[in-house]
Order: C-alpha cells, then sequence, then structure tokens
C-alpha cells in the first residue's frame, strides 16, 4: 500500500482549518505538512497539537507553486495530496485515492469534488454540485488524459510522488495546478477524477454583503457607461419566482426537511430579490442621500453618480493595452502540433468584455460554449474589465451569474489574464478583447468570435479606428451571419467562417393564446443605436395616423420611449412572456443595421411575421422574398410595409410559414458545431502555414 503525506499551505485557517485537522485523525494518512506564512489566529499551534509538523515561511514568500514545490520536497510520501486550509476531507476521502492511483501505473494526478457545507445556500450548493457531476455522470472514477478536461484543483488534489519530481509546479502567482495538468499529457500521464475524494468546500456570501456588492457593481455601470438597471415591482417579482421555483426544485429533489425549505425558500427569495433591487439603487445612487448611499456601499463611497448626457470616456488601461500591442507586437504562437486540428477535445480559451444582465450578445457566447462543452471540449472563460464594471465581483460570483442569467455552462470563469495558461485556441469575442488576446502567449491558434461590424458602433473617433483594426490582425474570423462573413472576406481580406445563431426552441414557439389582428410589437432599444428606434418611432406615428384603433407594444428597455402617439409600454421581460407576446401580436418591427438580429428569429419561431430593413445583412440573411417583410430606410415606407401584413392575409401566412420553416433548424447546438468547425479551422490554417515554411510541425 502506497504511503501519503498531506500538505496545506495555511495562513490564518480559522474554524474550517480545525474541521480539516479533525477530520484527517479519522483519515490517518502517515504524514501531515502544514506550510505556514503568518498566522496570527493560532494555527500553527493548533496544527501541532493535532501531530501536524509544522514549516514556517515569511508571508512575502509564498508562491502557490513555489510553496507547495517545497512541502512537497519536505514530505516522504509515495503520493503527496493537497489541501486548502478551508476544504474538510468527506469519509473515506484517502482510500478514494488510493483506489484512484491503482486504476494505471501512469496515473500521475487524482482529483476529486468540493461538495457545498450543509449551511450553504441553495444557490451556490447547485452550482457545485452540476459542475462536478458532469465529470463523471455514472458516478464512477475516470480516468482523463489527452483531450480530456484540463482542470485540476489543489484545494484537492493528489499527485504520485515521480509524476511530480518530472514535472513540478511552475512557479506562477496563481493556476498552478492547472499548468501541471497541462503538461502532464505531453510527458506521458494521465489524472482520475475520483467522486469519492470529496472535501466540503464552498464560498458563500452572505445576503448583506451580497446586496451591497450588486449596489456598488451597478452604480460603477451607472458612472461608466451610462447603464440604468431596470427596477420595477413587476420584473423584480418575476425574475425572483422564478429562481425561488428553481431553489425549491432543488431542495425538493434532495429531500431536504419540510421546514428546512421554508427556510431557505425565504433566503433564496431574499436572495435574487435583493439581487435585483440593489441593483437598481446602485445605478440610480445619484438619487440618494449621501448617508444613505456610504451606508449601502461595500467600499464605503458617499459620493454619487452624476446624471450625465453622455458616458464618461474610458480609463486609460484599455488604451495601454493597444499602445503595448503596437510596441512590440502580438505574443508569438506556441508551436503547431501534428494533427491537433483533428483532435477529439480541445482546449478553448473564451475572452469577453464586462456583461449584464439580458445581453444578447454574451447570452449567444455563453450558449456555444454551453455547447462546445456537451461536445466534450474544455473551455474557460476570461473577463477583461479594465474599466471595473466587475470591480466589486469575484470570479466566482460572476460565474454564478453566468450560470444563474444565462445558461449553465462548466467553464471556470477569470477575472483578468492573470491566471492564464494558455489553450489550443483563444477565442476575442468583441473589439476590446483582441488587444489583451494577442498579448498572450501559450496558445496555438487565435480565432475571432465576430457578433457585428463593430467600427459602425462608434461615430469618428479613435475607438472606431481600433475597432476596425481589430480586423486587419492574425485571428482567424468566425462570423455571426453571410453578410459578416462576406464583409471579413472582401473589405479585411479574411475569409474565415460562419454560424448562424440558435434560438432556445423550448420557450419560443406558438402558444395557445388569440392572435390580435390590430398589435404591433417594436424593439424599441435606443440605448443602442444600431437598432434605428428613431425611424421606427416615425413608421408607427405614421401607421397610427393612419389606422388610430392600432395597438402599439414597444419593448426592449425599461425606460418609456418618447413616442408622440399611444402606446403599451412592457420594458424587459421574461423569455416565456415576450413569447407570450410574439404570439399574440400580428405584426413585429425589429431594426438591425450592423448585423441581422436574433429576435426576428424569435418572432419566427412564434409564428409572428417580422419587418426589417432591406439590404445588409437582413436582406442577405432571410433573403430578399423569405421569411421576412423587408422595407425601405424610410418611414413611410415601413409603415407601408407594416400595413400590408396587417391587411393581407394570404402574405401574413406566407411570412408566418416561412419564418416557421427558417428557424425549424436553428439551434444553439447547430451553432455551437459551426463554431467547432471554425476553431478547428483555425487549428489546420496553422498547421498548413507550418508546412508551407518548411516546418516540421
Amino acid at each position: 500500500m502506497p504511503s501519503i503525506s498531506v500538505v496545506i499551505p495555511v495562513k490564518d485557517g480559522g474554524e474550517r482549518f480545525g474541521a480539516l485537522l479533525e477530520a484527517l485523525r479519522r483519515e490517518r494518512p502517515d504524514e501531515v505538512l502544514v506550510v505556514d506564512s503568518g498566522s496570527r489566529d493560532g494555527s500553527v499551534e493548533r496544527a501541532r497539537a493535532a501531530g501536524a509538523r509544522v514549516v514556517e515561511i515569511p508571508p512575502e514568500e509564498f508562491g502557490h507553486g513555489r510553496t507547495r514545490n517545497l512541502a512537497a520536497e519536505r514530505t516522504t510520501g509515495d503520493l503527496i495530496c493537497f489541501l486548502t486550509q478551508d476544504a474538510v476531507p468527506a469519509e473515506g476521502w484517502l482510500d478514494a485515492y488510493r483506489d484512484a492511483f491503482e486504476l494505471g501505473e501512469r496515473v500521475g494526478a487524482a482529483y476529486g469534488p468540493h461538495l457545498p457545507h450543509p449551511d450553504t445556500s441553495p444557490m451556490i450548493a447547485r452550482e457545485l454540485t452540476e459542475f462536478f457531476a458532469g465529470f463523471a455522470p455514472d458516478g464512477r472514477p475516470v480516468v482523463q488524459g489527452p483531450g480530456d478536461p484540463l482542470f485540476l484543483s489543489n484545494v484537492n488534489a493528489c499527485y504520485r510522488r515521480e509524476c511530480w519530481e518530472e514535472i513540478r509546479f511552475p512557479d506562477v502567482p496563481y493556476a498552478e495546478d492547472q499548468a501541471f495538468a497541462r503538461a502532464m499529457p505531453a510527458a506521458g500521464w494521465s489524472k482520475v477524477y475520483s467522486p469519492g475524494a470529496a472535501v466540503l468546500h464552498a464560498h458563500d456570501y452572505g445576503p448583506v454583503e451580497f446586496m451591497r456588492r450588486y449596489f456598488d457593481e451597478y452604480r460603477g455601470l451607472r458612472e461608466t457607461i451610462d447603464h440604468v438597471e431596470p427596477l420595477s415591482a413587476r420584473g423584480v417579482l418575476g425574475l425572483t419566482r422564478r429562481q425561488v421555483a428553481a431553489d425549491r426544485r432543488w431542495m425538493a429533489e434532495r429531500s431536504l426537511p419540510l421546514g428546512e425549505r421554508a427556510r431557505w425558500t425565504a433566503r433564496s427569495a431574499l436572495h435574487h430579490s435583493s439581487r435585483q433591487v440593489f441593483a437598481g439603487l446602485g445605478s440610480r445612487a445619484d438619487r440618494l442621500p449621501a448617508s444613505v448611499r456610504g451606508a449601502i456601499s461595500l467600499e464605503g463611497r458617499d459620493d454619487g453618480a452624476a446624471g450625465r448626457e453622455a458616458p464618461p470616456r474610458r480609463a486609460e488601461p484599455l488604451f495601454a493595452e493597444i499602445a503595448e500591442l503596437s510596441r512590440r507586437g502580438p505574443e508569438p504562437l506556441a508551436d503547431p502540433v501534428p494533427g491537433m486540428s483533428a483532435r477529439e477535445r480541445l482546449h478553448v480559451a473564451v475572452a469577453i468584455p464586462p456583461f449584464g444582465r439580458g445581453s444578447g450578445g454574451h447570452s449567444s457566447i455563453f450558449q456555444i460554449v454551453h455547447w462546445l462543452e456537451r461536445m466534450g471540449h474544455t473551455c474557460s472563460i476570461w473577463v477583461h474589465d479594465p474599466i471595473g464594471i466587475h470591480r466589486t465581483e469575484a470570479a466566482g460570483v460572476l460565474r454564478r451569474r453566468i450560470v444563474s442569467e444565462f445558461v449553465p455552462v462548466r467553464a471556470p470563469v477569470f477575472k483578468g489574464f492573470h491566471d492564464w495558461h494558455g489553450a489550443d485556441v483563444a477565442v476575442a469575442t468583441g473589439w476590446e478583447t483582441v488587444a489583451p488576446l494577442l498579448l498572450l502567449g501559450g496558445t496555438r491558434a487565435r480565432a475571432y468570435l465576430v457578433h457585428d461590424h463593430e467600427p459602425e458602433f462608434f461615430a469618428t473617433s479613435a475607438e472606431r479606428i481600433w475597432a476596425e483594426q481589430t480586423y486587419a490582425h492574425d485571428l482567424y474570423p468566425i462570423s455571426s451571419s453571410r453578410w459578416l462573413r462576406r464583409l471579413m472576406r472582401e473589405r479585411y481580406g479574411h475569409d474565415g467562417s460562419e454560424f448562424r445563431f440558435g434560438v432556445d426552441q423550448e420557450t419560443y414557439l406558438p402558444r395557445q393564446v388569440e392572435r390580435s389582428r390590430d398589435t404591433v410589437l417594436f424593439y424599441g432599444r435606443d440605448a443602442t443605436a444600431r437598432r434605428a428606434v428613431p425611424l421606427g418611432l416615425l413608421a408607427l406615428d405614421e401607421l397610427k395616423r393612419r389606422r388610430p384603433g392600432l395597438r402599439v407594444v414597444i419593448f426592449g428597455q425599461e425606460k418609456r420611449l418618447p413616442a408622440s402617439f399611444p402606446h403599451e409600454h412592457l420594458g424587459i421581460v421574461t423569455p416565456e412572456e415576450l413569447a407570450r407576446h410574439y404570439s399574440e401580436a400580428r405584426v413585429g418591427v425589429c431594426l438591425s443595421l450592423t448585423n441581422y438580429s436574433l429576435i426576428p428569429q424569435e418572432m419566427m419561431a412564434c409564428g409572428l411575421p417580422c419587418v426589417d430593413l432591406a439590404g445588409g445583412s437582413p436582406e442577405a440573411e432571410f433573403g430578399a422574398d423569405g421569411p421576412v417583410e423587408l422595407s425601405a430606410a424610410d418611414p413611410i415606407a415601413l409603415a407601408d410595409s407594416v400595413e400590408r401584413l396587417l391587411d393581407d392575409d394570404a402574405l401574413w401566412r406566407r411570412r408566418s410559414q416561412a419564418g416557421l420553416e427558417f428557424v425549424r433548424d436553428a439551434t444553439w447546438e447547430h451553432a455551437g458545431r459551426q463554431v467547432e468547425v471554425g476553431l478547428r479551422a483555425a487549428l489546420a490554417d496553422r498547421e498548413a502555414a507550418a508546412l508551407a515554411a518548411g516546418a516540421q510541425p
């Protein structure tokens, strides 16, 4: 039987550290070594009293890789297990690791799940459970080799000494475990995910800290981009109702006692409702008294965001990265590997700009990540936030938001690139993410998920120039429409590939409601200039002149539009509510200028014919006489197009049926597979370039 040493880096371990030591008494490893870097809470004395050997180092000498190597050198076990100070082993933890290394002589490392503590909130517990369950759906240990997920966490991991001696942890600030995992396949080592090698480890935030964090975050959004978060009783109640229902289902599936369910239901309602309320208050901080702002703010700030006609300019860090790229050029790509484009599983690192609830572009990115993961690829998400929109949120909080507000991805989420550990393909998703991605090494190919022709987001400006310059760099473009792909090829000389937006077919479908003949539904998001809202309002005003009894319903933002005619204002509603409105309206209007929009597809899926602008991306995507009624960019012509669909039943049925056919195969799974083709093409281009240059890949 192999001998086992346990290593625990500690600084002010607290109560969890005491529970960890007690659990190790039960598990009975051969050796326990604690490396303390300046504790002042009695952790050193507690460790020695429990029989552990203690090595003390100055705090400034601590490094995640360096300190673990130091500790491993001072142990003697055949297997070396690493824990963090708040990871408490579950019963059977050590036996599970012994069994894991019996699965093969070249098993060099093993890791196990992080289980929620009994007092962890259902929201956090649900995320942990879903993440680790994905590694072993049948609950049995899984041997992972080349192409399998690279995840490895020294919160709870064990290493064969021979493997550690051969590879060792790199001396990096963070992610020494992920770097080790990347090096293992090349050295011929595999790793094991062992469900039985579990620890109790979960970080939860109290309700008050959670509220204050959201207040500061959304105050930052108002100050930097003039964003005002919707805040209405209906919106808060709707969101809270859905999230609480999900938490209750989770608790019921696990047979929590009724009293405990009731207690957590109340906490769940507070959690979800307070998040929305304090986000709304934060974006309206300038209206609150200074004393109230200071009391709510986690940062203790009592200054308010001034009301502005235009958002302030971006902070210097974004510009500094552009200057750095100009100064030294892109970081060289790693050498290509024979057959890398055909590997079954890839590691894809996706860089994204800051996000907010309801962001359509981010929704499509996360859907694609989700489906890439379901195809077996390993993904990581890197939030590039130089202006500090997410400055009060930890990476774990951002990940929980992605899972709860968008789609349940498995990918780890990082703030910035300090923990960068490379990838097979690194993917930029907006012009702001291109420069930082080009400055990073450790990747074999780079791609660019092109959602819009982003230079058109700006008037004549430095930002417009920089956005356009991103298309000149050596990133493989994966465009979100045929029109965008053609633009990349003809204007910028990069053909690349394309993908098509998907539709949530389970949500957007014709509902059993009566369709009104006199209702027009308009996507009126005037905060986004490319939506041509003034043009739409002029057309609707003309229609109301012709047809005073016409019912106009406007949605897309919380703020009511300054329309010159009576209308109903929906604001921002849930997808389920939106599907009902799509199913009862006669005509939808959604105008798109920089790329076709996802919204017409959602309308079509509910049987609602839509009007958009002729020419450009809508016509290239939908065809000149397809599922969408196309109009010239003229208010009277636009009014005429809407009126034709209101009056002509045959035309209405033809557009409606064509729309249902158009979106029948528009799924996010298909979009993910199209993006996968582009990622493999980016790698294949690298292999081909190496061969053409006479290099041996």
